[in-house]
């Protein structure tokens, strides 16, 4: 088990101070709001030269120009990104010019209604998952040219569901918001278990972390009851909130410390590797299916399946 010596309080810009970014090129996905704009933060005190990926131009814009003046880098851009269209991903991709060292899969929904994208996904999978997908290995030659660290932002909900590959997109089972945000997570740390394997002889290393209970936008499709039936269904009912400075300290762990050179596939949470899960605890640990190495490839397989037969339509 990997421990590092921060823990549940420490902050993004503790990590950062520990770290020499310059001349280091980063992406975060999400990064005009939540925890993105700490991680957008961190990296650029750091010395990182950072791309704001986000669906809202206006609000990346206000927030590159905000930490721009406030971090004294000078180095932060932006450019649109809408994971649930795989044309906006393909774009972004395509784009992208020159190495890239750290690919930050920060954005995501959580626990929205049924709702389908044009292809018939439904959302919180197309954009957790496959929209990251789709861009990481868009990225692949940006990503293998200097070897690079990819952090997939999961959540202790991933003890929720695994992925139940034989009906993804709830075509043929009752929806359960927070089952589907379940196994798209679980799919995050899944997507790190077998990139290990595919990818570590390219220089390139996939980890996944859960950044701890915190009051962002993230909760916008919930009502306040919801939320508190949501905390009840994990079986914690004293769950520690943290900060949004606190919350993207283990993303920045996991984007830098050397403990995790040459290592994927890992999963952390409140900067420390973490344990197993134990019984029916929602709320810590890992789950045993989401470091499967045969669902771990079953899922490979489906997307590029999946994202193949859109392109070829």
């Amino acid at each position: 088990m990997i421990t590092t010596g921060y823990g549940f309080d420490t902050t993004a810009l503790e990590v950062a101070s520990q770290h020499d970014l310059t001349g280091r090129r980063a992406i975060v996905t999400g990064g005009a709001s939540g925890i993105g704009v700490e991680t957008v933060r961190a990296l650029a005190t750091a010395g990182a030269e950072v791309t704001i990926a986000a669906r809202d131009q206006d609000a990346a814009q206000r927030v590159a120009t905000a930490l721009m003046k406030a971090t004294g880098n000078k180095t932060i851009s932006t450019a649109r990104l809408d994971l649930a269209s795989p044309a906006s991903v393909k774009a972004f991709a395509r784009n992208w010019d020159g190495p890239l060292h750290l690919l930050i899969n920060n954005a995501g929904v959580m626990a929205t209604p049924l709702t389908r994208t044009p292809e018939g996904w439904e959302l919180q999978f197309a954009t957790n998952h496959y929209g990251h997908f789709a861009l990481t290995t868009g990225l692949f030659n940006s990503l293998r040219a200097e070897g690079a660290r990819v952090v997939n932002v999961s959540s202790s909900a991933h003890l929720m569901s695994d992925v139940v590959l034989d009906d993804i997109h709830y075509t043929h089972r009752a929806y359960d918001r927070w089952q589907a945000y379940g196994q798209s997570k679980t799919a995050n740390i899944l997507f790190g278990v077998e990139a290990g394997k595919r990818w570590l002889s390219e220089g390139i290393t996939m980890n996944a972390l859960m950044p701890g209970s915190i009051a962002t936008n993230l909760q916008r499709h919930l009502t306040e009851e919801q939320l508190q039936a949501a905390i009840a269904r994990s079986g914690s009912t004293t769950r520690r909130r943290k900060t949004p400075e606190q919350g993207a300290a283990t993303t920045l762990v996991v984007a830098t410390t050397p403990l995790l050179d040459g290592i994927s596939g890992r999963y952390f949470e409140d900067c420390n590797e973490a344990e197993p899960s134990t019984g029916d605890n929602h709320v810590r640990g890992l789950a045993a299916y989401a470091q499967d190495p045969e669902s771990a490839a079953g899922l490979w397989k489906h997307t590029e399946e999946t994202l193949w037969a859109l392109a070829h339509a």
